[in-house]
């Protein structure tokens, strides 16, 4: 969330943060409601010292002898002129916060202006791609020939979206998980955590998923839950209205979670076999850290998810997002994109964003400096790494002519010293 201050001084970033992140967010109108909000809260201060001043002077006049009905006429008045201020500025309140959540973080300066992909900014790349002696086939077309994958089955069983891992298909998956969740916790310092699938609407409008996004969500109406759509959500919530000490900070959490998405906008976008599905794994870096620490944090995030993909030996670049490609509630995001040969493109595995203090401005979470001074912490978070398309990336780059998939030699202990699937 905006703060309001700034939004007051500093109207014309946030309405450039808007156009640039193609929101319909009203700054002028959002402004004119804080406006009427400052004149409500005045009118009824200003009233409520009035009847404090008629309240004595009745106590004076009664202590006389006197006739005190017209100074009490006039302290009811003025109590009545109080309770319409307050209901109208407790109205107009509400209005104001659903219209501030509206409003999307601004993009940091270093931050490419642009439309979408096309106007992203590559960084760098790691490795080189791999070239064949033979014609790579997809992942698609792999996995249903091994028999380690079947989307005709899940077709029938849940709906276009979804798909089976059998065999060595799911244990390739649960090594992938206890890889890159041992290399975080034992190599990169984090706190290992299992959280929960389903949360309250407040949860994600913490973290920023709501209202923005509610179309892409799956809800249980009867209790009110969300599914998550990244384990983001009930990771950073763990914090939320908490005020953390300054030697708590920084927060370093690394949890695995189904996540679940409608993928409501994914129309024309690529849907082959794992590219975008409608459930699936995924494992998650989030870190809580002080303000000035945020620039540097990303930067070591997004080295921790990277290292997931050289181990793996898989050549993939990393890109920053320009200002139409950036999320919502994002400042700054890097996607790392690994090459997946058998598709021909990039596909992106991890998007590594801070948030500065707009995720905790929303979910209350703050921390108490050596100064004794109270501020918001900055967040930050990052796939370390989703599996669909970490799992296409091995499938095609690791392929042998006979069909056969080499495992990776970081891999190979997950599995049992297995060296190929096929």
């Amino acid at each position: 969330m905006i703060d309001p201050r700034f939004l007051r001084d500093n109207p014309e970033a946030v309405e450039r943060a808007v156009r640039l992140k193609r929101e319909s967010a009203d700054v002028e109108r959002i402004l004119a409601l804080d406006q009427r909000r400052r004149e409500l809260v005045a009118g009824a201060d200003e009233r409520k010292a009035r009847r404090k001043t008629e309240s004595r002077r009745i106590a004076g006049i009664r202590k006389a002898g006197g006739d005190a009905a017209e100074a009490m006429e006039a302290v009811r008045q003025l109590g009545e002129e109080i309770r319409r201020l307050d209901a109208e500025r407790a109205a107009l309140e509400a209005e104001l916060e659903q219209e501030l959540l509206r409003l999307p973080n601004l993009p940091a300066d270093d931050v490419p202006e642009g439309e979408g992909a096309a106007d992203n900014r590559e960084e760098r790349r790691h490795g080189e791609a791999r070239r064949f002696d033979f014609a790579p086939r997809n992942h698609q077309e792999l996995g249903e020939a091994l028999g380690i994958l079947d989307l005709k089955a899940a077709a029938r069983t849940s709906g276009s979206g979804f798909f089976f891992l059998l065999g060595a298909g799911a244990r390739l998956e649960r090594a992938l998980i206890d890889f890159m969740i041992d290399l975080h916790v034992r190599e990169h310092g984090y706190l290992e955590v299992q959280s929960p699938f389903l949360v309250r609407p407040d949860s994600c409008t913490g973290t920023g998923q709501l209202p923005k996004l509610a179309d892409d969500m799956y809800r249980i109406d009867r209790d009110d839950l969300y599914l998550i759509p990244t384990a983001e959500v009930s990771l950073t919530n763990l914090y939320r209205e908490r005020l953390l000490a300054a030697a708590d900070l920084p927060v370093k959490l690394v949890g695995q979670s189904h996540c679940f998405r409608r993928e409501a906008g994914s129309h024309g976008k690529e849907t082959t076999g794992l590219q975008r599905v409608h459930q699936f794994q995924k494992v998650e870096l989030v870190q809580l850290v002080r303000p000035e620490a945020s620039a540097a944090a990303l930067e070591s995030l997004t080295r921790d998810a990277e290292a997931v993909l050289q181990r793996l030996e898989l050549h993939y670049r990393v890109v920053t997002l320009c200002a139409g490609d950036l999320g919502f509630a994002s400042a700054k995001t890097y996607d790392l994109e690994v090459w997946a040969p058998g598709l021909g493109r990039y596909l992106e595995v991890s998007s590594c964003s801070n948030f500065l203090d707009f995720q905790a401005r929303r979910a209350g979470i703050r921390f108490r400096g050596e100064d004794r001074a109270v501020r918001f912490v900055h967040t930050l978070n990052g796939s370390g790494l989703a599996l669909p398309r970490l799992m296409i990336a091995l499938l095609e780059t690791f392929q042998c002519a006979d069909g056969t998939i080499d495992v990776p030699r970081a891999l190979r202990p997950c599995l049992g010293g297995m060296e190929r699937i096929g």
